[in-house]
């Protein structure tokens, strides 16, 4: 059996992780001396967001350069230092390659901007007149996908911000530049990698108008991804090592494909449709509540389609671009501890590998920021204008990016109840939560019943369960709207686990006898012999030998 069924990744933003020097800037070094706090929470992977030398116009995904660090956080030494020290701890590194794409301030791209006709060709460039775009292609960041050149008389693509140049993948120069990437890497003593939008590289033979969307639909899950991906993996020398691949709107049939290990692609995807179920006609910055019947259907969806075709899942709710699970689908006033539990457990229980985002073993919360200047994101500023431009109030663009906005992920790690969240001695990047005050890592190390205690034993749990690593998962109550139920089957092994997703009790068709089971975790305390309703949040998880 693979090793990442049974484990537990844990995702670091250094820039918000702990600041060492009282720069304002999380660093390296600071995850370092956090070392010990990240195995005691029995996890065996951290996965890093990039640190590597960039402007930083995308918070570090826009590399200028894969095997630089950047100085601000920290140098070579430290990261050398970070492996060694991690692995005395039982903890690989994962690091996150930004493959799609680079930084305009890359060497290479700064090359094919003097003319260079070798590294023109590692960009997607097409030749055209200024104000015609090649395609009506969107950024994903707001405005045309191509920026253009006058020196050149050239476009390129930029699927993101106008700073990161796609890159040429149709170019076999370009793919053993970055397996060189990686090999780097993996000499250094890195354990694991994340691809970011990796299933993006293959873009299509000829460019033309989307009349149907943004343009996406050409170039995600493209005609050679699968190849690409094959050969990245294979010739860098780096399976058996973990792998994920963030996949952009992708779909179940091609996660199935880049996991399963026959393809020799994957060790695992992330993917958003679970993420989208309150986007108001499937648009990120319309709001409306979660539809939990929606939820329901995709988690059985992709978890029954994967299980059945041999594909693998990465189990999240939380990232650096997402808004805090805990204010999004829970309730971060009234239930704020019952949620934030129940959200885990009903994610850790999964056929999958589940992800831990700094912080959200803690409860953390959305921010709620009053002005756009508190905010640094780059696509939240963007769309900040976009709303308005389209009509909507000053207050009801802030009131999106408050719900919506990636900085909702991106606040300072709450350490302490100090000024500064003990995160840093002087005033951070991004400002603090006022709600630190309680949610905090030392408040909840003195609490047996915190949030932080809890998802130290769902972590454990998996380790110690076959049937969470290993069961088959069949979901249960279809039809009672707001109670996500599933059990997992492994031999004569049972685990039944209901999570109620609403602030309302819910009642099940008939009463589930208790008699046989064991309770391994829940958020109320032991159930009686006969559960016939869940309260508001709650979560139980019975297993059965």
């Amino acid at each position: 059996m693979e090793n990442f069924k049974k484990s537990t990744i844990y995702q670091i933003y250094p820039k918000s992780f702990c600041d060492s020097n009282g720069d304002g800037i999380g660093d390296i070094p600071g995850i370092i001396s956090k070392l010990d706090y990240i195995k005691s929470l029995g996890v065996d992977y951290i996965w890093s967001t990039p640190f590597f030398t960039s402007p930083l116009k995308d918070n570090g995904y826009d590399v200028a350069d894969y095997r630089e660090i950047n100085p601000i956080f920290g140098t070579m030494g430290d990261v050398e230092e970070l492996i060694a020290e991690a692995g005395k701890r039982g903890i690989g590194l994962m690091l996150d390659m930004v493959f799609n794409h680079t930084s305009t301030q890359h060497k290479w791209f700064q090359k094919a901007l003097g003319g260079d006709r070798e590294y023109l060709d590692y960009y997607i460039f097409r030749d055209g007149a200024e104000g015609a775009p090649p395609t009506n292609w969107q950024s994903k960041f707001g405005g045309s996908a191509w920026e253009y050149v006058p020196g050149l008389g050239k476009w390129y693509l930029h699927l993101f911000d106008r700073t990161q140049a796609d890159l040429n993948w149709e170019n076999p120069k370009v793919r053993e530049e970055l397996r060189d990437v990686l090999r780097f890497w993996k000499n250094k003593g890195v354990k694991g990698f994340r691809f970011d939008v990796v299933n993006l590289i293959s873009k299509p033979g000829l460019f033309e108008d989307d009349m149907q969307g943004d343009g996406r639909r050409f170039y995600t899950d493209g005609p050679r991804v699968h190849e690409f991906l094959k050969e990245l993996v294979r010739d860098s020398g780096i399976a058996p090592m973990v792998t994920v691949g963030e996949m952009s709107s992708t779909s179940l049939e091609n996660c199935v494909r880049y996991s399963n290990p026959a393809e020799r692609e994957l060790s695992m995807c992330f993917h958003f449709h679970h993420l989208k179920v309150d986007y108001r006609d499937g648009e990120k910055w319309e709001l409306m509540p979660p539809d939990y019947g929606k939820l329901k259907r995709h988690f059985e969806e992709w978890q029954t389609g994967m299980q059945q075709q041999g594909g693998w899942s990465a189990l999240f709710w939380c990232n650096h671009d997402q808004p805090r699970a805990v204010s999004r689908f829970g309730d971060d006033k009234a239930y704020w501890k019952e949620s934030a539990k129940m959200l885990a457990t009903s994610i850790h229980m999964m056929r999958g590998t589940p992800y831990i985002y700094q912080g959200e073993e803690l409860g953390m919360a959305n921010p709620a920021y009053k002005e756009i200047s508190d905010y640094r994101d780059v696509e939240s500023i963007n769309y900040y204008g976009i709303m308005q431009k389209a009509g909507k109030t000053q207050e009801e663009a802030l009131e999106t990016l408050r719900q919506r906005s990636r900085d909702n992920g991106r606040t300072p790690m709450q350490w302490d109840a100090g000024e500064y969240a003990g995160f840093s001695a002087s005033r951070p990047w991004l400002a603090i939560p006022e709600n630190h005050a309680y949610i905090n890592a030392e408040a909840e190390e003195q609490d047996a019943d915190s949030v932080l205690a809890y998802y130290r034993k769902l972590v454990a749990l998996r380790k110690e369960y076959p049937v969470i690593q290993e069961g088959a998962i069949e979901f249960l109550y279809r039809e009672v709207p707001g109670l996500l139920a599933y059990q997992r089957l492994l031999g004569e092994e049972r685990l039944l686990a209901l999570n109620n997703l609403t602030g309302e009790p819910v009642r099940l068709p008939e009463p589930i006898g208790c008699r046989g089971f064991q309770r391994l975790i829940g958020n109320y305390g032991e159930p009686g012999e006969l559960i016939g309703e869940l309260r508001a949040y709650e979560s139980i998880v019975l297993w059965k030998p």
